[in-house]
């Protein structure tokens, strides 16, 4: 009896012991601000025992300072835009994927398979993809908003009324093709005038940042403003009277990812996290969430129908080519860091 008492107790404390493990387990996760619905987070937790521990950042420039200034160990996946995921994997900050890790890679679409920004998804997995450019309230603007002149060179009603996101990268895109210039120039008169430009265009503005963008034109602080689409469909669901534009310049285009960090904490939890995102259902669910596209085969019966008649996806014929984001050589880098360091001031 007493050695049926002693086994008892001892699958017993085995139990508790690997359900208090289990209860321990979590995935460590730094993505962006209002972009994954709760609901998916406590599936995930549900069917794996997995806790979701997660931090947010507002840019791409922002994730990689932190992770430089010592956050890396810290994360076991983050989310960055497809140029980030080049210049995180060139400072070595990234893990590589082995094959046979990721059950349900073969899910990635084929367009998002090989990105030029990790050859062969060696180090991430597709997230969501979009477009980033400006909306303008139609209840104050009525004119035509095809240019970046809007955000530029503004008219006089919306002259002071304008949120800039708080993203180096795409600001400095979109200046660009409003310049009609290289993204990563190296001529000393192109850096000038766009400087210049900035610095003129800076005093119509009214504020940057990038987590609000959706707020300011919903409450009308803000008459026009960057945005991606993705925020611009929300603004419109939750009663602002927006119109998203495609200059005729042309507009930024993304794909945000997520990417295995070196030295994550939790590699094996990360992995499935990934894995779950895989699952066309799973993904299909922050699609329906946050207004982006899915960068996985067999979403669309999972999809709500509206999402392919949003305005917002629809590219007209005279919109200019869309365009992702370059990362620059280190020299030309500094010298746009200066450009927007300036213009921050």
């Amino acid at each position: 009896m007493k050695n049926i008492l002693k086994t008892s107790a001892t699958a017993v404390a085995l139990t508790l012991g690997a359900n208090v493990a289990l209860a321990e387990e979590q995935v460590v996760v730094y993505h962006w601000f209002e972009y994954i619905p709760q609901d998916l987070i406590d599936k995930f937790t549900a069917e794996t025992g997995i806790k979701v521990v997660m931090d947010t950042f507002d840019s791409n420039e922002a994730l990689l300072a932190s992770l430089k200034a010592g956050a890396i160990g810290t994360y076991d996946v983050a989310v960055p835009g497809d140029y980030m995921v080049s210049i995180m994997n060139t400072e070595g900050l990234l893990d590589t994927i082995k094959d046979g890790e990721l059950a349900n890679k073969a899910n990635i679409a084929p367009e998002w398979a090989d990105p030029a920004f990790d050859k062969g998804r060696q180090h991430s997995i597709p997230y969501q993809w979009g477009s980033t450019s400006f909306s303008v309230n139609r209840d104050v603007f009525s004119g035509p908003i095809n240019s970046t002149d809007i955000l530029f060179n503004p008219p006089a009603e919306l002259d002071g009324k304008i949120n800039m996101l708080d993203s180096q990268g795409e600001v400095m895109a979109l200046a660009s093709l409003h310049q009609g210039i290289p993204q990563c120039s190296t001529d000393r008169d192109q850096l000038k005038a766009l400087n210049d430009m900035l610095q003129n265009a800076k005093s119509h503005w009214a504020s940057f940042n990038s987590d609000t963008a959706k707020e300011v034109l919903v409450s009308g602080d803000a008459a026009a403003g960057m945005i991606y689409d993705g925020f611009s469909a929300k603004a419109r669901e939750e009663g602002a009277n927006v119109e998203y534009a495609f200059p005729t310049q042309g507009y930024v285009v993304w794909m945000d990812n997520v990417v295995l960090l070196k030295d994550a904490p939790n590699r094996a939890n990360g992995l499935k996290f990934m894995d779950f995102l895989l699952v066309p259902e799973n993904i299909a669910a922050v699609t329906n969430y946050a207004r982006y596209g899915a960068g996985v085969t067999g979403v669309t019966p999972f999809l709500d129908p509206e999402l392919a008649t949003l305005p917002e996806a629809q590219v007209p014929e005279t919109a200019g080519a869309g365009v992702f984001i370059e990362p620059c050589d280190e020299a030309t880098q500094a010298v746009y860091d200066t450009i927007w360091t300036n213009l921050k001031k």
